[in-house]
């Protein structure tokens, strides 16, 4: 029975209950992957299975149940290709096509880009290794690309999400911040943090952290490493130097991709010292496989005072 909530409450009879340990997996393994994939509770007892969580990604995983009972009703097993074949079939299904759509973790959601501006930046960073993106506070420049990475993570196209972002504020008074390392460097890593959560759940997100697919690290913790089959983001990257900006384009490996955002206005670097990000753009501005996007005021998707903010501030700058 559907409750009128957001969140309901389903109870399914398995049809051959016999066969329930093939349809569940070893050790729950195929309700587990349906947890992951849809963001519901779900568990199966006896001859049942009992599934918590939003309406909509409750059909998709009734649908992908159905499709794993019918294959049943032939075969005495099922494998890991198989219920994943399931799950990818079941979604398309019940998903309206939307080709702007970025799918991510967090029961099913999609992320649209909702201007022009958008539109070209999520293309650009699609179609392109490399993808900068400059624009004003409350463009989606990190929302969007933290979407994109999850979506490239989800569809087996990368195996891990690296997110940096220099500590420029810290400085070298960082020692005088209370706590160890992590403690003194999450402030800094804090709106990283506050996307993938939006993107995945916490509890996800802490899983991927602990078996190193997700990484949110400081930008100096970059140095010396060459990332293959990731994608890399770099937030706030207005405040690194040209040659903190030279180092992390040049980690950047086999089958990655690589997203630079920032804001040219906003930067917090010594007044004597060029910003990386506005040099980088510069000197690799026309190179092939490069994307370019500068995204405008018009493309402030936050409360809509934070566009009359930047406008009043523009005038008077």
């Amino acid at each position: 029975m559907w409750d009128n909530d957001a969140i309901v409450q389903l109870t399914i009879t398995l049809e051959q209950p016999d066969k329930k340990l093939a349809l569940f997996g070893a050790a729950d393994r195929n309700l587990k992957m349906l947890r992951e994939m849809f963001g519901v509770h779900i568990f199966g007892r006896e001859s049942e299975v009992h599934i918590t969580g939003e309406k909509e990604q409750i059909a998709r995983v009734v649908a992908v149940l159905d499709q794993m009972q019918r294959k049943l009703r032939r075969q005495e097993w099922l494998s890991a290709e198989e219920v994943a074949t399931a799950m990818k079939s079941a979604t398309a299904a019940t998903e309206k096509h939307d080709p702007d759509a970025i799918d991510v973790y967090t029961r099913g959601h999609s992320v649209h880009p909702k201007t022009a501006g958008q539109k070209g930046y999520v293309e650009g960073m699609m179609n392109h290794d490399l993808c900068f993106c400059i624009g004003p506070a409350g463009t989606g420049k990190t929302y969007l690309a933290v979407a994109l990475a999850a979506n490239q993570l989800k569809h087996g196209k990368v195996k891990r999400i690296v997110l940096a972002r220099p500590a420029v504020e810290a400085g070298e008074r960082l020692g005088f911040l209370p706590g160890d390392l992590q403690a003194k460097v999450n402030p800094y890593l804090r709106p990283l943090f506050d996307a993938l959560h939006d993107m995945m759940g916490f509890e996800q997100v802490q899983r991927f952290m602990v078996n190193d697919i997700i990484e949110v690290i400081p930008l100096a913790f970059m140095r010396g490493r060459t990332l293959n089959e990731s994608v890399i983001i770099l937030d706030e990257a207005q405040n690194t130097t040209p040659g903190q900006m030279l180092m992390f384009l040049t980690r950047l490996g086999h089958d990655s991709k690589m997203i630079v955002t920032g804001d040219p206005s906003q930067v917090d670097l010594p007044d004597d010292q060029p910003s990386g990000l506005v040099d980088a753009m510069n000197r690799l501005r026309g190179i092939k496989g490069i994307a370019l996007v500068e995204l405008e005021r018009s493309d402030i998707v936050r409360h809509r005072l934070v566009q009359n903010i930047v406008n009043a501030y523009e005038r008077q700058a």
